[in-house]
């Protein structure tokens, strides 16, 4: 198992996985995520993204935010999710952050890396808003987090379980189909429209 940057050909996949769980529906470029990956099968297991928001008028910085982490359910509980977040912060930290944001009901989750929650009042002006619309929408238990990036830590118990996936779980299919491109192979168009 390994997280890998996202490809332009994963959109449709990333997208199809975005909608099924709910998650954020933000502007979208492949290029943002990551994607976990079994070595074996080249099955995809998991996904997220690191969102930068530009300066704007309230914000002389950009920002950094986690977000749109999903894991597959067949994959859940071995450390996927964990090692996707790791690799977002790592990420954020070679980009030049030293803050990483998150906002999300799992705030327990991220707790266990260092994220610790933060008064409403202490985010960005962007992020404040967005936290609104994301309690209008997808997430209405989202709490403000955020964590230094020299301060995040992998529980032991998590990078173990990520060395031993897939041990005990159900095999999926990992063969890539037209629909994984965005194309319909009933009318051979493109399923998404990804602004392109």
């Amino acid at each position: 198992m390994y997280v890998r940057d996202a490809k332009n050909r994963e959109e449709v996949w990333l997208l199809d996985h975005i909608e099924s769980m709910a998650l954020d529906e933000t502007a979208f470029r492949s290029r943002d995520y990551v994607i976990a990956v079994d070595e074996e099968s080249g099955e995809k297991a998991g996904f997220g993204r690191i969102r930068v928001h530009k300066p704007n008028e309230e914000s002389a910085e950009d920002v950094c935010e986690l977000t749109s982490i999903g894991v597959l359910e067949g994959w859940r509980k071995q450390g996927v999710g964990a090692h996707v977040v790791e690799r977002l912060v790592e990420y954020a930290g070679d980009e030049g952050f030293d803050t990483v944001y998150a906002l999300t009901g799992e705030g327990a989750y991220l707790a266990q890396f260092r994220f610790q929650r933060i008064e409403e009042s202490a985010l960005p002006t962007i992020l404040q808003d967005r936290l609104s619309a994301k309690r209008d929408g997808s997430d209405p238990d989202a709490v403000p987090l955020s964590i230094d990036v020299a301060e995040f830590r992998m529980p032991k118990r998590l990078r173990d379980a990520f060395k031993r996936a897939p041990e005990g779980r159900e095999e999926g299919g990992s063969e890539e189909s037209a629909e994984d491109f965005g194309i319909d192979p009933d009318s051979a168009t493109y399923k998404y429209d990804t602004g392109r």
